[in-house]
């Protein structure tokens, strides 16, 4: 009997061409053996310490003077409300977590934030405290510099004096605090609000004087060389809780009120009565921003979900519906006057090209993302 013929042989497999060789000067490639987060940090270059995540919920957006964007984010849902602070040279790569320049994770949601001179950031957590944190190598990580719990709830807002070394904040502890600094303290500490304060603002050029305004329907103007410090600002044209307050950048006594009904009036602090006001929203007003033209315009942000831009007669100059929640932060871009950077709980980071005042030169064509 013959012997059966042995199988043949498996098909030789293709050989797969070796990776090219680098070009002279350049490092070998590294294997990432498949791991989406290392392949993400080689791709976007992400810096030390940073979350691997952004909250959903943008609160705040402020820039620097050299253009750097910083962002406040909350986690609002599930049984824990954490935050995180994200700084960006380059705003418009905001708010994918791997373009930007330094992160940082909260213990608590943040419900406001201020840069402080140029690499300082004061914050008002959700847990009460008042945080400093600080840019450090080379602006590529975040440190804590120091985190003091003086309000007894929410810290609602918190603004820097001029000079920059001393700050306040209010809190729905219904309390307005004054900071020391550089000594990490509370200078002063004031309860004439008999419901939460719900934003603080500093006068520019001014280190004594400021305004609160609070759920009590009680807007205050502050100066502490006064025995009594704290004057109550009347002001008929807005018949609703004031949730929003700022001075304009150029008239130590005008300042400009929001409601929570979306009306926005601009405030004599001699002559109150006389203030010009317009229903700008529909829903509270949860922010404005001044900006640097020779006649400023307005910029206001609402619960309504829009965006508005007004003259110095709060005529509307220009409208934007493209957020999809809260509309929480806004802020003028430093090298171009036309382009206004807006955020919101629905995590979209939206800029806005706005049309400038008859005489008024942009430094950079922008146009809206």
């Amino acid at each position: 009997m013959e012997e059966p013929l042995p199988p043949p042989p498996p098909p030789l497999l293709p050989q797969a061409a070796p990776p090219p060789a680098p070009p002279d000067g350049a490092a070998p490639a590294v294997p990432l053996d498949g791991d989406p987060a290392a392949e993400a940090a080689a791709e976007w270059n992400i810096p030390p310490n940073a979350p691997a995540c952004m909250e959903r919920h943008l609160e705040r957006a402020h820039y620097r003077a050299d253009g750097a964007l910083l962002l406040g984010a909350s986690g609002l849902n599930g049984r824990c409300w954490t935050g995180s602070l994200w700084v960006f040279a380059e705003p418009r790569r905001a708010p994918s977590e791997g373009f930007c320049t330094a992160g940082v994770q909260t213990e608590a949601g943040v419900a406001d934030v201020c840069w402080l001179a140029d690499r300082g950031i004061l914050v008002a957590s959700d847990s009460g405290a008042v945080e400093l944190w600080e840019l450090e190598e080379n602006e590529s990580l975040i440190v804590n510099k120091f985190c003091k719990y003086e309000h007894d709830d929410i810290v609602t807002s918190v603004s820097v004096l001029a000079g920059s070394s001393q700050a306040i904040s209010g809190g729905r502890d219904c309390c307005v605090k004054v900071w020391d600094i550089p000594e990490q303290t509370v200078l002063h500490s004031y309860r004439a609000h008999s419901d939460a304060v719900t934003c603080v603002a500093s006068c520019p050029g001014k280190d004594t004087v400021f305004l609160s305004c609070a759920e009590d329907n009680r807007t205050l103007l502050w100066d502490t060389r006064c025995p009594k410090p704290a004057t109550r600002i009347v002001c008929s044209a807005c018949n609703y809780l004031p949730t929003s307050v700022m001075w304009h950048p150029q008239k130590s006594d005008i300042f400009v009120l929001g409601d929570e009904s979306g009306t926005v009036a601009l405030v004599d602090t001699k002559n109150p009565d006389s203030a010009l006001s317009a229903a700008v929203h529909t829903r509270a007003i949860t922010g404005f921003a001044f900006s640097a033209h020779s006649s400023p315009l307005l910029a206001s942000i609402s619960e309504d979900c829009s965006v508005a831009v007004l003259d110095s007669d709060l005529s509307e100059v220009f409208r934007n519906h493209s957020h999809r929640d809260f509309v929480k932060g806004l802020s003028w871009s430093p090298s171009d006057d036309a382009l206004l950077t807006t955020v919101g709980w629905d995590h979209q980071v939206l800029h806005h090209t706005v049309p400038l005042p008859a005489g008024e030169a942009s430094g950079i064509n922008c146009v809206k993302e």
